[in-house]
């Protein structure tokens, strides 16, 4: 703990044991979200849709999960952190198992979209919870952590599902994925610290809006939110249309086998601690345009015609992502001037919200011209980003305070 303050300082008992629980919830919200990613050309050729419509898969949870992050965010201002994620990831990983039985397309993503709304309950609150009980000093490895659990979560999901799906059926292979959600949130459960520097309030709609409205009148807020939709929007379609790439001719790669490239969502394990470490050091405003960079490089170099070379720029694409994200989302929570966890679920309302647009509107830029079409609309996007960096170098912000 911070010396007289109560704060969670690196290197005590308390750190580890909100680590471990941190990264058990990053690990279960993106292993049960993005578990149907590799799936998309299965459920395009078993259910009959097009490439467009089996996106709705996962856009169906980002999209009801960016709109219910507003109101989760204020439920737990007034009700605590805790109980509310906890419950959020137990009843996403129930519900993902129910979803593995669902018959017909349009019960299947009744389902994924009601796994959306009870998943809201994780992100932003966790991200409030680390900005109120983690010191200054640390706050940016422990967001790192947590943001790299989501990292090993994802490279899970998708790589046991691709895995899965070819020797049980993809059905089964669901049911393994809410079941590992399942014991990731008994472990949160049994491991996270209780909230020391909560202070609960009452639940006032029109104090909640006056939140919303300050945050947004930040303009390195406003910023950092825009940057949060044009970086994952540009991450989740290269994730989502590659596979439809390398399944197809002239790869025509197995599912097994695409499954396995999602192994380089590792990267993200890393670069996200790593570089939430280097921005505490040098800056979030050096670090932010560096990630988004490499997230651009990556996207170009998978226009190759080489399988090898494609699996380094999704790796590039990866670290990128999950570097800027740590960053961008450890900013947030430095920028805010209180009721952080609303600050937060602004930031991943536009978070999710670029998942669920642009990882369909890929689909329109695949159907229309191919591989090509994808990589020109995620490089517009990022070079926006970049763009949107420079401005933020230059703002007042509060983060030189605490660096």
């Amino acid at each position: 703990m911070g010396e007289g303050s109560g704060l969670i300082e690196r290197g005590s008992a308390a750190f580890r044991r909100t680590n471990l629980a941190m990264f058990a919830a990053g690990f279960a919200t993106f292993a049960l979200m993005y578990c149907v990613q590799p799936l998309l050309p299965v459920f395009a050729r078993d259910f009959r849709v097009t490439p467009v419509v089996a996106s709705f898969a996962l856009s169906a949870t980002t999209f009801t999960l960016a709109g219910a992050l507003l109101v989760a965010s204020a439920l737990s201002e007034a009700w605590g952190r805790k109980a509310i994620m906890a419950g959020s990831i137990i009843g996403a990983a129930v519900l993902t198992m129910v979803s593995a039985a669902m018959p017909h397309w349009g019960a299947f993503l009744v389902v994924r979209a009601a796994i959306g709304l009870v998943l809201s309950g994780l992100p932003a609150v966790a991200m409030g919870y680390l900005a109120e009980e983690m010191h200054p000093r640390s706050v940016g490895l422990a967001m790192g952590l947590y943001v790299g659990g989501s990292g090993f979560g994802g490279m899970t999901g998708r790589l046991l599902t691709g895995v899965l799906a070819d020797a049980i059926g993809w059905r089964w292979a669901i049911v393994v994925i809410g079941a590992i959600g399942l014991v990731s949130g008994l472990v949160f459960a049994a491991r996270l610290p209780p909230s020391r520097h909560f202070s609960r309030r009452s639940l006032a709609i029109g104090s909640l809006l006056r939140g919303y409205r300050a945050h947004l009148a930040d303009p390195v807020l406003r910023l950092l939110y825009a940057e949060a939709f044009l970086i994952m929007g540009a991450f989740v379609t290269v994730y989502n249309y590659i596979t439809f790439r390398l399944l197809a001719p002239p790869f025509a790669l197995s599912q097994t086998v695409v499954g396995f490239i999602f192994a380089v969502y590792l990267v993200g394990v890393v670069s996200s601690a790593w570089m939430g470490h280097l921005a505490s050091r040098f800056g979030r405003a050096r670090m932010l345009p560096l990630g988004i960079a490499i997230e651009l490089l990556g996207a170009v170099i998978t226009l190759s015609g080489s399988v090898a070379v494609i699996v380094v720029g999704i790796a590039l694409v990866t670290f990128g992502f999950f570097a800027s994200h740590s960053v961008a989302s450890s900013w947030v929570g430095a920028q805010a001037r209180g009721a952080r966890a609303q600050a937060a679920a602004l930031y991943l309302f536009l978070y999710y919200l670029g998942s669920s647009v642009a990882g369909s509107l890929g689909g329109l830029a695949w159907s229309f011209a191919g591989w090509s079409g994808v990589v020109a609309m995620i490089g517009g996007m990022l070079a926006v980003g970049m763009g949107l960096t420079r401005r933020l170098a230059i703002l007042p912000s509060r983060v030189q305070e605490i660096i």
